[in-house]
């Protein structure tokens, strides 16, 4: 439920298998937040920092950037981002999953620079950076 300082977004956003994902964007003056509609059986990634007011619901097959994607809104600000900065995925062997897209300032997990288009496993309690933002894994 929102409250009367609050705005809802809805977008459609394509997964990489091409099944197009409904999500919303709450937004406050004090932080947003990206809710897709999650698919029966697939684990809810969220990625958040909560002194940056950072707190995103994983869509798979989504683009984390300053210039694409559905997160736009968090990055568009941070000029150390890439445009198109990283990418999140799913599949059932693996989980979620994030790819570095050839980012000029890298993408790291737990501290260990990802190399460009490797898919590399998030599990929960991870710390994601995208660039110079830290971000904490959690999955359920």
């Amino acid at each position: 439920m929102r409250n009367a300082n609050q705005t809802a977004y809805t977008s459609s956003v394509g997964t990489s298998q091409g099944l197009g994902v409904q999500s919303q964007v709450t937004a406050s003056p004090r932080s947003q937040m990206v809710r897709p509609a999650v698919p029966q059986g697939i684990p809810v990634l969220t990625l958040f920092n909560t002194s940056l007011n950072i707190n995103i619901q994983g869509i798979n097959g989504a683009v984390i950037g300053r210039r694409q994607g559905p997160y736009i809104q968090f990055f568009s600000q941070h000029m150390y981002v890439s445009g198109v900065h990283a990418q999140l995925k799913y599949n059932a062997e693996s989980g979620w999953c994030i790819v570095d897209k050839h980012s000029s300032n890298g993408t790291k997990l737990n501290q260990h620079p990802l190399q460009p288009d490797v898919e590399m496993s998030l599990r929960n309690g991870d710390i994601l950076t995208i660039a110079n933002i830290n971000l904490q894994v959690s999955v359920n």
